[in-house]
């Protein structure tokens, strides 16, 4: 198939469709999500989607025809499109399809991050079977022996992987008092209105479903781990209250600032690095053998959203943003100084006493994030500290004026 390059031209108007509205199918980018799209728009669930396994395992994993037809085949899980019929989540030959692109989009942030591990079940087989001439060529391994909730991991059986995952853990404390190199101290110190305004569409894409990725993993948790990790779940849906859920503070920051508060509004403009961030969480949390790595996701993500929710509170304040943009930020610097505290201690240190084995996935899980984190934030300094700037969407925002 030739690679389309579908994306409409001219800049993205700032019409809302309303927060509860359906998110509509995005343009395809490629022949992958070409093929996805135009099978939830054009047919009932049935019969073979026109793309192959071949066909995903030539692309490129970080590319954005293979990110977004990731997305769409994710978001089936989540609210799902206008006008796709709800069945499509769990259509056969999509699914397959879909474990042939994340076998893909695996394989590299394994290698990427060193942590390729040949013994791991095979990820082409989305429901935990083996294929010949798969990874591991057999069974899968034998499981490890059940221990007490609580009961300390044998010296014999940790190997270094939980020594290791302490040290990646402690990394993630380690950064400059001030720091001004990332996005948020770019906004900070130098960061236009403009950008600012794109730094939120980015972000758009996971914040308006903030903490469902997580829930997928709560009925594969036990004891302390499930315990605490609801209780973090918990602060993120509003505490209770559903003024104070966490995406209905996104999409009031959205409105403060001009943009679309609809659910999926951005997706056509985010581009792949975007679109790669939230997918793995996806993958991470739909798969209960990746367990260990979305624990690990969520623990990096707890323990650095506060120093960068510091950084772009001072970037709305000198901007001039409104009181509810703020109040998002304002609201993560508290919930995720505590949070951070509860991730590493109850939600890692419960898993490990009972499956210490995870080790080395949820290690995994945090270096993950730190790479497509990074990879996104590239992107965005590349494009607006460019001579000249330009926009680092896939099309360029027509704004509101600042706010003086």
């Amino acid at each position: 198939m030739a690679v389309e390059h579908s994306a409409p031209p001219g800049p993205i108007r700032l019409r809302t469709r309303g927060r509860d509205a359906a998110p509509v199918l995005p343009q395809p980018r490629g022949p992958l999500s070409h093929a996805v799209i135009d099978a939830l728009a054009g047919r009932p669930p049935a019969g073979a989607a026109p793309a192959t396994a071949g066909d995903a395992a030539s692309a490129d994993p970080y590319g954005d025809d293979l990110q977004l037809a990731l997305h769409v085949c994710y978001e089936l899980h989540y609210r799902g499109f206008s006008g796709v019929a709800p069945d499509w989540e769990w259509d056969p030959e999509l699914l397959r399809l879909r474990g042939a692109l994340e076998t893909v989009f695996l394989d590299a942030l394994r290698t990427d991050t060193g942590s390729t591990r040949p013994d791991a079940p095979d990820p082409r087989d989305a429901a935990g079977a083996r294929r010949p001439g798969g990874r591991g060529h057999g069974r899968p391994p034998e499981p490890a022996a059940q221990r007490p909730a609580g009961e300390p991991v044998p010296p014999e059986n940790d190997g270094g992987a939980r020594a290791e995952l302490e040290n990646v853990l402690d990394g993630l404390l380690v950064e400059p008092a001030d720091d001004g190199t990332g996005v948020a101290g770019h906004l900070r110190d130098a960061g236009q209105w403009w950008q600012l305004l794109e730094h939120a569409a980015h972000r758009s894409v996971y914040h308006l479903k903030e903490a469902d990725p997580h829930a997928f993993v709560i009925p594969r948790l036990r004891g302390r781990a499930k315990t605490a990790l609801v209780a973090v779940e918990h602060d993120e849906y509003g505490g209770g209250r559903p003024d104070r859920i966490h995406a209905g503070l996104y999409a009031d920051l959205l409105e403060d600032l001009g943009l679309d508060p609809s659910y999926g509004a951005y997706v056509d403009a985010a581009p792949a690095p975007m679109l790669a961030t939230v997918n793995m969480m996806s993958c991470f949390g739909l798969r209960r053998s990746l367990r260990g790595a979305l624990v690990g996701h969520f623990a990096a993500a707890e323990i650095t959203t506060a120093p960068a929710a510091r950084r772009m509170v001072r970037a709305l304040d000198r901007l001039g943003a409104g009181p509810r943009a703020r109040l998002f930020y304002t609201e993560h610097i508290e919930a995720d100084a505590v949070h951070e505290q509860v991730l590493r201690h109850d939600v890692i240190g419960g898993l490990l006493a009972d499956e210490p084995e995870l080790a080395a996935d949820v290690t995994f899980g945090v270096r993950a994030t730190g790479l497509l984190e990074d990879r996104l934030a590239a992107h965005l300094l590349g494009a607006w500290r460019a001579r000249p700037p330009r926009t680092s969407l896939r099309r360029p925002l027509t704004a509101a004026p600042p706010r003086g």
